[in-house]
């Protein structure tokens, strides 16, 4: 099977109007930002977001939410992003706040092929209404369901031909969860070598979880919040 694309356009490009897409990264640390900047100019709508969060305004998932592509997120933080606040308290935007514990483990079950899970977080507040509650050893727990995500798209700082993934430091984050789960998974990576060249030991996501995979380019990897010292 060749996994092997171009280029962000070609390994997006049957991504339609109304697709679940799962986006990983955590703040703007290991976004794909090649596939988010490919989306912007397919200008594909209705789109549903898993992700951890929505970027800001003029990066990342904030640069869909200017064009409007964006129907639903489901997210755990949302905070720094103007444009998706003005949606949201509009009722333009859809979103479904979630526990990022919760976020991570439903990730994981979709990965692992379960259907749903049973979690604490959540229980007696908003996140609970119309759920069920189910008691173990006298603690109520959620039930939370896997996601059913059509593409997820991750970003790896070295990857292989037949789709193993090696991400760098705190870019790991929520990538590796995700890259498991969708039912096409399209891994954007800084450096692509040939297959075999990559230590197994050192191997975070195996190829088999993999279906595309490109070398992007010109990341900007910006810090969405810089704090120096006096």
């Amino acid at each position: 099977m060749n996994k092997l694309y171009e280029n962000a356009d070609l390994a997006i490009a049957d991504i339609i109007d109304g697709s679940v897409l799962m986006l990983g990264g955590f703040g703007l640390c290991g976004i794909p930002e090649n596939c988010i900047a490919a989306l912007v100019k397919k200008g594909v709508k209705q789109l549903t977001c898993i992700s951890n969060n929505a970027g800001v305004d003029d990066f990342g998932i904030g640069l869909m939410l200017q064009q409007k592509q964006v129907k639903k997120m489901i997210s755990s933080y949302v905070g720094e992003n103007a444009e998706f606040e003005r949606q949201l308290l509009s009722g333009e935007l859809e979103v479904e706040l979630i526990p990022q514990g919760t976020l991570a483990t439903r990730c994981m079950a979709a990965g692992y092929g379960m259907p749903a899970i049973y979690t604490p977080a959540g229980v007696g507040t908003e996140v609970a209404e119309g759920k069920e509650v189910r008691n173990f050893n006298g603690k109520d727990y959620l039930l939370e369901m896997a996601f059913d995500a059509d593409f997820a798209i991750v970003k790896a700082w070295k990857g292989d031909t037949m789709g193993n993934l090696i991400f760098k430091d705190t870019a790991r984050n929520f990538n590796p969860l995700m890259a498991m789960a969708g039912k096409i998974t399209i891994a954007e990576v800084e450096h692509l070598v040939p297959t075999g060249e990559l230590d197994p030991n050192h191997i975070h996501t195996p190829g088999i979880y993999v279906q595309r995979i490109f070398e992007g380019k010109h990341y900007e990897k910006r810090i969405e919040q810089l704090t120096l010292s006096k």
